[in-house]
Order: C-alpha cells, then structure tokens, then sequence
C-alpha cells in the first residue's frame, strides 16, 4: 500500500469549525507515532516545532499553528495538542494488519483562520512521502 487520504469532511458549529481526515499510512503504528508526537516527526512533514514536551499538560509550540498545552497523551495511540490561537489537533492511530495505520485526524478552531482542508490534504501528502521513503 502506498497511503491515501479519504475525503475530508468539514462541520460548522456557530462559530466552531472541525475538519477530518483519515489517512491509510503504509508504516506501523510505531513509525506514524513518532511522526506525529516528536518534533523532528512532525518537523518532517507539517511545520517546525519550538517545543513539545510528549505527555499530558505538556507545552507545544508549532509554528504558524500556535503554542499551547498536550491536551490528551496516549503513548504510540493518541497526541492531541490544543493550541491557543491554532484550536485543536487530535491525531488518533489504530491499526491496520500487521505493518500499516490508520491516522483519524481532527481539527477543531473558532473562527475562520487556520489551515484549510486542502492545506491539511497536501501536509498528509507530505506525510505520506516522508513515511514511504522512511527505511
């Protein structure tokens, strides 16, 4: 398998926007896990991270998403960092036969900044790529 993203979906609530997304990895839960909870992982294919402290109430800081606190912290599982400005991101791993995942991403903000459905669709792309070529 090389990986694929289904369609996102998007809600609006008042003033509260979530996107998802799931995304068929071709890599263990492992591998995916580090790409998405350390900072050289999440450095590889979404933004430069300034801190991450991986457990739960840890400060975050990625940037141009925002600073905040580890909101929920299950090893090799869940990382969900809800950032001040940037709204929450939740990455949620299950898997998928021996030697592959499945990412069930959200993204929950108020307002209408942050990044779009198609932004996060090209950051799991990249995801994708960095994981395939992953060793």
């Amino acid at each position: 398998m090389s990986g694929s993203i289904a369609q996102g979906t998007s809600q609006t609530h008042g003033n509260t926007h979530i996107l998802h997304f799931l995304v068929r990895l071709p890599r263990p839960m492992e591998d995916v896990w580090t790409a998405v909870a350390t900072p050289e992982g999440i450095g590889a294919w979404c933004t430069a991270v300034h801190a991450l402290e991986p457990r739960l109430d840890g400060a975050v800081s990625l940037r141009g998403l925002g600073s905040g606190r580890v909101t929920a912290w299950d090893v090799d599982r869940v990382a969900e960092y809800t950032l001040d400005e940037g709204g929450r991101l939740r990455f949620h791993l299950e898997r998928d036969g021996a030697a592959e995942c499945v990412l069930r991403f959200t993204h929950e903000f108020q307002g209408e900044s942050g990044p779009s459905d198609m932004d996060w669709r090209r950051k799991f792309e990249q995801l994708i790529t960095v994981l395939g070529a992953a060793p």
